[in-house]
C-alpha cells in the first residue's frame, strides 16, 4: 500500500538530498544496507528483547530509514540492478524477524499475563510474513505479478513501531498489535494466492 509512486514522490523531497550527501561521502548503496540491517539486529537484541520499547522504537524508526536511502542511491548512481533487489530483501527478512523475535523473547520470558498470546501471535505474523515475500517472489519467478495485499512490509513494520511506542508511553498494546499483524499477514498471503492462481491456472 505504502510501495507506490505517490509515497515515494512525497518521501522523496526528504531522503533524496541525505542521499546525495551519503554519495559525496563515497558510501555505496550495499553498505548502507548492510549497515541498516546490523543496527536493526542490535537494537532488537539489546533493547527489544530486554523490553526496552521506547528507546528501541525511536532508534527502530531512525534506521528503518536506510531501506528508502539504499534504494534511492543505487538510483541515483545508476547502479540499480538484481543484486542490489536480492541483497535488500534477503537482509529485509532477517531485520523482520530479529524485531518480532526479540519481542516474542521478551515476553515468552515476563511474568505479564499477555506473554503467551503475544509470542503465539508473534510466530504466525512472522511465519505469515516471511510468507508475504516469498509469494511474491515465487509468483515473479513465474512470470505472474504479486504485488497486492493489506499488508506488506511498510504496514507491518509501521503497526510495530505504533505498537512499541504506546506499550512504552501509554499501556501495553503488544497482544492487539500482534494479533492484528498476524490476522492481516494471513489475509495477504491468501489475498496474493487467489490473485496469483487467477492468472496461473487458465
Amino acid at each position: 500500500m505504502l510501495d507506490n509512486p505517490n509515497s515515494r514522490r512525497t518521501l522523496a523531497h526528504l531522503v533524496d538530498p541525505v542521499a546525495k550527501l551519503l554519495i559525496k561521502a563515497r558510501i555505496t548503496p550495499d553498505a548502507l544496507t548492510w549497515f541498516g540491517s546490523g543496527a536493526t539486529l542490535v537494537i532488537s537484541v539489546v533493547f527489544l528483547a530486554r523490553g526496552d520499547f521506547l528507546l528501541g522504537a525511536v532508534l527502530f524508526g531512525i534506521f528503518g530509514l536506510v531501506d528508502l536511502l539504499d534504494g534511492t542511491m543505487a538510483r541515483m548512481l545508476g547502479t540499480s540492478g538484481p543484486w542490489g533487489a536480492f541483497l535488500d530483501s534477503t537482509l529485509d527478512r532477517v531485520s523482520d524477524s530479529a524485531v518480532i523475535c526479540s519481542i516474542c523473547f521478551y515476553y515468552a520470558n515476563s511474568d505479564l499475563p499477555n506473554g503467551n498470546l503475544v509470542a503465539s501471535a508473534g510466530v504466525v505474523a512472522l511465519v505469515m510474513g516471511l510468507m508475504t515475500s516469498y509469494a511474491r517472489a515465487k509468483a515473479e519467478s513465474l512470470n505472474a505479478q504479486c504485488t497486492i495485499g493489506i499488508a506488506e512490509r511498510a504496514e507491518r513494520n509501521i503497526l510495530i513501531y505504533v505498537a512499541l511506542l504506546l506499550t512504552s508511553l501509554v499501556t501495553d498494546v503488544m497482544s492487539y498489535a500482534f494479533v492484528i499483524l498476524a490476522i492481516v499477514s494471513t489475509v495477504t498471503v491468501i489475498q496474493r494466492i487467489v490473485y496469483v492462481r487467477k492468472q496461473l491456472v487458465l
